[in-house]
């Protein structure tokens, strides 16, 4: 062990007439501690929630969307073949989108509405697997009514369950010698689903595509083709093939470009949250340096003594900067443990401080999600302790030099 390094860890330990500076010493490694668990936790509450908002878009939308634009897209089955045989496409399903209204006696929602092939769909999205009453596939079901399935949200606000009647429609109805009449069919609710997004559950109806060309007057078109791909991070090179291979008269999108909003705007907070929790560590370092100038005061004769004997300036200097980083490494070992103790049970500490305090600080129908969700990533967790330990280690260069400018002779004067 290098003698820089063992008079170091002495140093830790002030003398019994020098206490504050050991009190200081602690402060200082719970404020890096306090710093990095800081991080820890937000970072991995941001990046659950972007992760869980992710997994919510792409599980209800489709991870690619290709749309006709010149309106409603004629010989689709055509189409769908050869996305089906393009390198990277996993499955495809048409689908028709519209806005509608849903009427169930004095309650009124605006929706939107989708025609989707069940058989297909089930293969791009995960609407399935979100059914909470009925059945996806009763959608295809013959039955004196057409079935529709809506969202758990929307079923609240018309007071639906499964089973129930109401009346769809259509602003785009037919033309009379009065001008244009809305367009009135009476659906049956076969089920309701719940994907966790406010945002989906209140405003999305689903009905069977052939229902929905009936309804709409679209005969055998369709609004576009929804894609499922290998890999959801290269979406937008596949898009770009994709407008390639079919021409001008189609373009595709991706989910990335259609949430862009969403998820520019998590990147964006988690790195300014990023930056402002660092500022905790910051000022952690400050009290690094403020321990260090301390202890320099405090052991101005032992750093005369150590020159006299032939220890160099940047031995002292090292001697020193051991003594900081040992700081920074206990307070941030410290801050790493109680952060993923925390980050990793979140969950259930959440739910014991609502039951405790009766206060809900957490509101699915504020937010898009209906959970607290906590995600750590070991790649977040060492920036983190890089970061902490960088900002140590740099907090002890001042001082350190410093030390190690003290002349011998002047430091014995007046000892």
């Amino acid at each position: 062990m290098p003698f820089e390094l063992l008079i170091g860890l002495r140093y830790l330990k002030a003398k019994r007439k020098s206490t504050f500076i050991s009190l200081i010493t602690l402060i200082s490694v719970a404020g890096v501690a306090l710093g990095v668990m800081a991080l820890i936790i937000v970072l991995a509450v941001m990046t659950g929630f972007e992760e869980d908002l992710k997994d919510k878009i792409l599980g209800t939308n489709a991870h690619i969307v290709v749309l006709s634009g010149g309106g409603p897209m004629e010989n689709y089955q055509a189409i769908v073949k050869r996305l089906q045989g393009m390198d990277g496409v996993v499955a495809a399903t048409p689908f028709i989108y519209n806005q509608v209204m849903l009427s169930s006696g004095r309650n009124v929602s605006g929706v939107v509405l989708r025609g989707i092939e069940v058989a297909t769909d089930v293969k791009v999205t995960n609407l399935k697997k979100s059914m909470v009453q009925g059945s996806l596939d009763d959608l295809d079901a013959k039955g004196e009514k057409p079935g529709l399935v809506i969202g758990k949200e929307l079923a609240k606000n018309l007071g639906l369950i499964a089973g129930d009647m109401v009346d769809v429609i259509s602003p785009m109805g037919n033309i009379t010698p009065l001008g244009m009449m809305p367009k009135l069919r009476r659906f049956k609710v076969v089920g309701i689903f719940n994907t966790g997004m406010f945002e989906y559950d209140s405003t999305l109806a689903y009905v069977n595509l052939a229902e929905a060309q009936q309804f709409l007057d679209l005969g055998d078109a369709v609004t576009g083709i929804q894609l499922k791909v290998r890999d959801v991070y290269k979406t937008g090179e596949l898009a770009q093939k994709i407008d390639q291979t079919l021409g001008v008269r189609y373009h595709a999108r991706d989910w990335m470009q259609m949430n862009k909003n969403i998820l520019f705007a998590l990147k964006t907070e988690k790195s300014v949250m990023f930056i402002i929790l660092t500022l905790i560590v910051l000022v952690a370092a400050f009290g690094i340096a403020s321990t260090l100038f301390m202890v320099v005061m405090e052991k101005t004769r032992d750093i005369a003594i150590l020159k006299s004997m032939g220890a160099t300036s940047r031995s002292i200097m090292r001697i020193f900067v051991f003594e900081g980083v040992i700081i920074g490494v206990f307070g941030t070992v410290i801050g790493v443990l109680s952060g993923l103790l925390i980050a990793l049970n979140l969950e259930p500490i959440v739910g014991a401080i609502q039951k405790v305090t009766g206060f809900e600080l957490f509101s699915k129908d504020v937010y898009y999600l209906d959970h607290f969700p906590s995600l750590v990533i070991p790649s977040d967790v060492i920036l983190i302790s890089v970061t902490a330990v960088a900002i140590s280690f740099i907090a002890t260069l001042y001082p350190s030099w410093a030390a190690s400018r003290l002349s011998p002779a002047e430091a014995l004067r007046y000892e």
